[in-house]
C-alpha cells in the first residue's frame, strides 16, 4: 500500500548571501522549505559550524574547552591556524573580547591590528564579534569596518542601538552585517527593516535573534527561529527570509553544567564530555530549528555536529 506523506505548501525562500571571498567563500540560505524536509523542498547549503576564537586570552572559558587550544591560546593568529589546520575549520569568529569596557577596554586600532593579522593569515570567512556592548560596538565595528577591504567579513552583532553608526561603513566596503535582536519576531523584523532603509542589500545581511543552550530556555529560542522560518517561507514575509546565525558557544560554556567539576558532583560525570554534548546537542536543536551558522567552541562538538548534519542530509 502506498502512503503519501502529508506535505506543506511552502511559497516563499531564503536568501542567499556568501561569506568570505575566493575559493573558500561559503553561501548560506537558499532554502525553500523547513530544516531537512527535503520531501518538500530545497536546501541547497549545509548548515555551517564558524569555531570561535578570542583576540585574547579567555579569562571565563573553563579548562574542558582551553585545553584542545593550550598551545595557542594567547595569539589569536596560532589560533586560528590551529583551527584551520588541526581541526579543519571552514569558518572563523574572532571575539573582540579585550574591547569590552567593563575589561581591557583596548581601542579600536589595537582591535583593527590583530584583525589584520588574522585576515591575512587565513583563508577562510571570518565573523567579526564584539562584545554586545552597543556604544563600544558602534565605535569599534565602524573602525573594522573602514579599515578591512580585502576580505568580506560578517560584522557583528549589529542592534538597534548602533546600526545607524555601522552600516554606512560596512557597506560602503561590502561586508555583511549580522543584525541581532532579543528573541522577539517583531524586534528581529522591524530591525531587519530599519536596516534595509539605510541600504543594506539582501545578499548582506543576516538574523541574530539571540539563542541559549539546553535548560536555559532553548524551547523558547527553537520556537521564535522556527516561527521565523515559517513566517518567511509560507508566509512571504520578505523581512524574514534571510539566513540566521546563533552564538551558541558562548552561551554554552557559561552554564553551571559545562563548568562544574566532577568532584563537586560526581554524579553530572565527565565534565568535558558533558560540556561537549551540551555544545553539540544545542547547536543542533537550533539548526533543526532554523539555524544557517552556529558560532561553537570546543572542536569534538563541531565534529558531532558536522557527521549529524551529513547523516540528515
Amino acid at each position: 500500500m502506498t502512503i503519501d506523506i502529508p506535505k506543506t505548501a511552502y511559497n516563499g525562500k531564503i536568501r542567499e548571501v556568501t561569506l568570505g571571498s575566493g575559493d573558500k567563500a561559503v553561501t548560506i540560505g537558499g532554502e525553500t522549505a523547513l530544516p531537512f524536509r527535503f520531501f518538500e523542498g530545497i536546501m541547497p547549503h549545509p548548515p555551517v559550524m564558524a569555531m570561535e576564537i578570542q583576540d585574547i586570552t579567555p579569562s571565563d572559558w573553563p579548562p574542558a574547552i582551553t585545553e584542545p587550544f593550550d598551545s595557542v591560546i594567547g595569539d589569536p593568529v596560532a589560533w586560528a591556524k590551529k583551527c584551520i589546520n588541526d581541526y579543519g575549520a571552514e569558518m572563523l569568529c574572532l571575539t573582540l573580547a579585550s574591547t569590552d569596557p567593563d575589561g581591557i577596554n583596548r581601542t579600536a586600532e589595537q582591535a583593527i591590528d590583530t584583525i589584520k593579522s588574522v585576515v591575512a593569515a587565513v583563508d577562510v570567512p571570518l565573523i567579526i564579534w564584539g562584545t554586545s556592548n552597543v556604544e563600544k560596538d558602534g565605535e569599534i565595528l565602524t573602525a573594522v569596518s573602514q579599515s578591512i577591504r580585502e576580505k568580506k567579513l560578517v560584522i557583528g552583532p549589529v542592534q538597534e542601538g548602533n546600526y545607524k553608526k555601522i552600516v554606512p561603513s560596512a557597506i560602503a566596503t561590502g561586508h555583511v552585517i549580522a543584525a541581532s535582536s532579543p528573541i522577539d519576531i517583531n524586534l528581529a523584523k522591524q530591525l531587519n527593516i530599519q536596516l534595509k532603509s539605510t541600504g543594506v542589500p539582501d545578499t548582506s545581511l543576516i538574523m541574530d535573534p539571540t539563542v541559549s543552550s539546553i535548560g536555559y530556555g532553548i524551547e523558547y529560542c527553537y520556537s521564535v527561529i522556527e516561527r521565523l522560518r515559517i513566517a518567511a517561507l509560507t508566509q512571504q514575509d520578505i523581512h524574514l527570509q534571510y539566513p540566521i546565525i546563533g552564538n551558541i558557544g558562548r552561551e554554552t560554556w557559561k552554564t553551571k553544567e559545562a563548568r562544574t567539576l566532577e568532584e563537586e558532583n560526581p554524579r553530572m560525570g565527565n565534565v568535558i564530555r558533558r560540556g561537549i554534548m551540551l555544545e553539540s546537542m544545542s547547536a543542533l536543536l537550533l539548526i533543526l530549528a532554523g539555524v544557517d551558522v552556529v558560532i561553537m567552541r570546543h572542536p569534538e562538538s563541531i565534529r558531532l555536529t558536522s557527521e549529524t548534519i551529513a547523516a540528515l542530509s
